[in-house]
């Protein structure tokens, strides 16, 4: 594949990405979502943005360690640091704004590095 292949076809991928995220606001109820998301995704998929959804909301919350999310949610601790990376510190903020606009901001201490545990 040529450069100028490998790119065109990058641009095709973030225009489907684009695009689906504009489909994403036209949900108007859970329900909507809900079904969406089911046609969407495999059951392994849609349980795994579940997944990381709710260690985002429990790190958030900030009275658990990494361990303790990764043990209440039976993920591993590689997830559990992955979502805390994209929560703090990846440029998107995602899972930020969400959890603002759901009014859960941000603890307002820092967690302990050995712990992940908030003071």
């Amino acid at each position: 594949m040529s450069d100028s292949d490998a790119k065109a076809r990058s641009e095709e991928k973030q225009a489907a990405i684009e695009e689906l995220c504009a489909v994403l606001t036209m949900l108007e109820t859970p329900e909507d979502a809900q079904a969406f998301l089911r046609d969407l995704c495999t059951p392994g998929e849609l349980l795994a943005l579940a997944e990381r959804w709710r260690i985002a909301r429990l790190l958030n919350d900030g009275t658990q360690s990494y361990r303790e999310i990764a043990e209440a949610t039976h993920a591993s601790t590689t997830t559990v640091a992955r979502v805390a990376r994209f929560l703090k510190d990846e440029p998107w903020q995602g899972y930020r704004r969400v959890l603002d606009r759901l009014g859960e901001g941000a603890a307002t201490t820092k967690p302990d590095t050995m712990t992940g545990r908030r003071p």
